[in-house]
């Protein structure tokens, strides 16, 4: 039978900003009950929550210092009860953001583990001998410096692949990991739906070697920790792993090694930076590059022992119409177009909040204006190295984190009617025009896109488990594939690029399916619409 999260469609909430029901500028989780109507009308079946737990927020909830408490912004442990309950009621499932590489230091575990050389807890984490002024090794943090951070108390370092108050795990300590099992088990007994797993590619860390993504224990700890946890349930789990090749993705995914169901790939992501440099090194986006790395996940992946994401945008990533398509004249076009090209592929297709109202970035033009660690870290590092401020904010409206997580747009009143008091991130000023409210109303929205698009993966066999088949010579800024399953065959076809675009393909058109321009009689020497989209069904 086909497991259920191979057929669904699954809605990131960034609680932070999705909606506020007390006023203090925070969304939390009775603003998210309150809209769980709303996502029963787009026709989501599972909800990944991005960390409510317990948190000092130095990295908006990715460093946790309480498993198995709410973080009183975002309500209690019975409002977490009641969502999930609600959520049921509507046939959502709630998947929980897990975060097992590192903590807060915060964590009752690391406040323990830096008393003594010898406590109880000190293994839990990562410490190796080095001299005050010399780190152990060259492993860099994700968040700029050194990964290493001298404790004066013990005299040894601490690793911490992120901030410095998010201190890294030692998955090679048996005992840390039967904690970490029985924490999952304490939220799989609430009836969760599965986990998202955060950076989970780096827990096989081997830190002597410098070895920090895909190390050697990686597979056989996730073996271990499938067969102690979810493995028995019905469950749904997605790794975020930024160092996949289609190959690993496999190890990760193929059930005969029990393991995780999908992972999340980001060879994208790279597509608008300049090789061998950071993400905030800019260059424009070749749209042959990006179609080469889409049909690469569609066909070097065996999808009869393996599965795949398929995501634009998360809470790390900005907004793709602004980013790769156009926010402003062909807003509504390039929004419909990043939709139907990527839901209509092989694989469980992942909507961020605000992504199916075509919410775009929100540049700023003072670090001031910055929530984001990462971004203000980066900064700071790039000016003292010498680069002009408006250089280093280019590089922070194309790529910062804020982008993705400015408050949901609900209607065009205060706050776009997602908080009555000061939002903790300011709403982007295009919420008069873009917002829930309008695109419900609007049978044209970029909502009822995605709407259809999710029935159409609902009803349609071929969507889950059709193959993919490749139309050759369209160029670079024409994607176009079938889709093929028992006979039934759909054609996609996209075109990338803000430019009109020639397209020829005989094809006897049986249904129209979706599109986001005028319906076509005929797909013969036809010129594509900036941004256009379509799919048909076939005779």
């Amino acid at each position: 039978m086909t497991p259920w999260w191979k057929k669904a469609v699954v809605y990131q909430i960034y609680p932070k900003s999705f909606q506020d029901s007390n006023g203090d500028g925070i969304g939390d989780l009775k603003g998210i009950i309150s809209r769980l109507d709303y996502l029963q009308k787009l026709g989501i079946d599972a909800i990944w929550l991005s960390p409510v737990y317990q948190s000092p927020g130095v990295d908006n909830g990715y460093d946790i210092s309480d498993y198995e408490a709410i973080d009183p912004q975002y309500g209690t442990m019975q409002d977490m009860d009641d969502l999930i309950k609600e959520a049921k009621k509507r046939n959502i499932r709630i998947v929980m953001d897990l975060v097992v590489n590192h903590t807060s230091d915060q964590n009752k575990w690391f406040i323990e583990a830096k008393k003594s050389k010898d406590n109880p807890y000190r293994d839990f984490y990562v410490w190796r001998d080095g001299e005050k002024d010399k780190v152990p090794n060259g492993m860099k943090s994700a968040f700029s410096g050194s990964a290493w951070q001298w404790d004066e108390n013990t005299k040894q370092y601490y690793l911490h692949l992120f901030a410095k108050q998010q201190p890294d795990l030692n998955w090679s300590n048996p005992k840390l990991r039967q904690k970490i099992y029985d924490m999952m088990n304490f939220w799989i007994d609430k009836g969760i739906g599965g986990f998202r797993m955060d950076v989970i590619e780096l827990i096989g860390k081997d830190p002597d070697k410098e070895i920090s993504a895909n190390g050697p224990m990686l597979h056989p700890y996730l073996q271990e920790m499938n067969k102690n946890t979810f493995g028995g349930h019905d469950m749904m789990t997605v790794g975020e792993t930024w160092n996949s090749t289609p190959k690993i993705a496999e190890e990760y995914s193929d059930p005969d090694r029990h393991e995780l169901s999908m992972v999340f790939q980001f060879e994208n992501q790279g597509l608008d930076q300049q090789p061998g440099k950071e993400k905030w090194d800019l260059r424009p986006l070749d749209l042959g590059e990006l179609k080469k790395v889409l049909v690469k996940w569609q066909t070097e992946i065996d999808f009869d022992h393996a599965w795949n994401s398929l995501f634009w945008e998360n809470h790390d990533i900005p907004r793709v119409i602004s980013r790769w398509g156009n926010d402003k004249k062909y807003r509504v076009q390039s929004a419909k177009m990043f939709a139907i090209v990527l839901h209509l592929m092989h694989g469980t297709p992942y909507i961020y909040n605000g992504e199916e109202i075509g919410m775009t970035n929100y540049p700023v033009d003072d670090i001031s204006q910055v929530e984001d660690i990462e971004s203000i870290n980066m900064y700071n590092e790039r000016l003292a190295q010498g680069y002009a401020k408006k250089d280093i904010l280019k590089s922070i409206n194309a790529k910062g984190r804020d982008n993705a997580r400015r408050p949901v747009q609900w209607n065009d009143q205060e706050n776009a009617g997602f908080s009555k008091g000061t939002p903790w991130l300011k709403v982007n000023p295009n919420y008069k025009e873009i917002n829930v409210q309008q695109a419900l109303k609007d049978p044209d929205s970029v909502f009822y896109t995605y709407q259809k698009l999710i029935k159409l993966r609902h009803e349609n066999p071929v969507v889950v488990d059709g193959d993919f088949k490749l139309v050759e010579n369209t160029g670079d800024s024409v994607l176009a594939y079938w889709r093929i399953l028992d006979g039934e065959k759909w054609l996609v076809v996209a075109n990338l690029s803000g430019e009109k675009q020639e397209f020829n393909q005989k094809v006897d058109i049986n249904k129209w399916l979706i599109g986001n321009y005028a319906q076509r009689d005929s797909l013969e020497n036809i010129e594509l619409q900036p941004y256009e989209a379509f799919a048909v069904k076939a005779e």
